[in-house]
């Protein structure tokens, strides 16, 4: 599933050929992906003017000129490119913009485990799908008090409490498991024990490891491209996600990288240098 560094990127591929135009036609071509889609959601946007585009979390946020806002989510295989031909549509091209000057915008989900739904801008905050989540971990609101306070009393592991979206938002398995490594934290350690010295350089790691995922364009392992149909390059950099039985980067150990499972997910890490 692409984690915030892929979704931002996304969002600044489409911010030149969508702020600022109309959206000529929208073109719905199934009634829903996970759930449904909004009533009338194609004529709701239809003549509308895109003001902004922004992220918050993995969503896609398109704010209009009428005081709406599509949410979109690209689920586990979803991609937005642009498209500046008349190709006709593949068959898992479900929802395609096009503007005023004629660049299609065009979602393709072959799992169809993406979303999107339409939200009043001054109510956005309080969507269901919004109201509950936590900090951006790139903005000021996300700190070493913060993060120790979210965390203060939590019993599961460090590597689950950072994949609950509502103790910091965005973050996937990936940049959880870069973080950690980088960051000499345990995945197995007990959340409620990171505090002081230690919460701070786990958020060091975060903003670190997800700024330098951004400048690479995130991370394509599957599904994932940016706006523009190029690949992301993070993945060269990856330290320990993916590297089971490899040397760690700048680890002496004997035993390289392990693999666990933790929540029916992968965890990759080097048990001599995370404590």
């Amino acid at each position: 599933m692409p984690e915030l560094p892929e979704v931002e990127t996304v969002v600044r591929g489409l911010r030149p050929v969508l702020e600022g135009r109309v959206l000529a036609h929208v073109d719905v071509r199934r009634p829903d992906l996970r759930r449904p889609f909004p009533p009338k959601m194609a004529a709701r946007l239809i003549g509308r003017r895109v003001e902004r585009l922004a992220r918050r979390a993995k969503y896609i946020l398109m704010y209009l000129d009428d005081e709406t806002v599509l949410i979109a989510h690209l689920g586990m295989s979803g991609r937005m490119v642009i498209e500046r031909d008349a190709s006709p549509p593949g068959r898992h091209d479900h929802v395609i913009f096009e503007t005023e000057d004629g660049v299609r915008i065009v979602f393709n989900d072959p799992r169809r485990f993406g979303s999107m739904d339409l939200s009043d801008e001054r109510t956005l905050d309080q969507h269901p799908l919004l109201r509950d989540i936590g900090p951006e971990p790139l903005s000021n609101s996300f700190n070493a008090p913060a993060l120790t306070e979210r965390l203060a009393g939590r019993k599961t592991a460090i590597k689950a409490a950072l994949l609950d979206q509502r103790i910091v938002a965005g973050l996937g398995n990936i940049y959880v498991c870069e973080a950690l490594y980088r960051s000499r934290v345990s995945p197995r350690r007990t959340a409620g024990t990171i505090a002081g010295k230690r919460a701070e350089k786990l958020v060091d790691a975060i903003r670190a490891v997800l700024t330098e995922a951004i400048e690479a364009g995130g991370s394509s392992l599957r599904d994932y491209v940016r706006a523009d149909g190029e690949l992301g390059y993070f993945q060269h950099q990856f330290d320990v996600y993916g590297r089971e039985g490899e040397a760690c980067v700048d680890c002496t150990c004997k035993g390289g990288i392990k693999r666990i499972v933790q929540g029916g997910r992968s965890t990759f890490f080097c048990s001599t240098r995370q404590r």
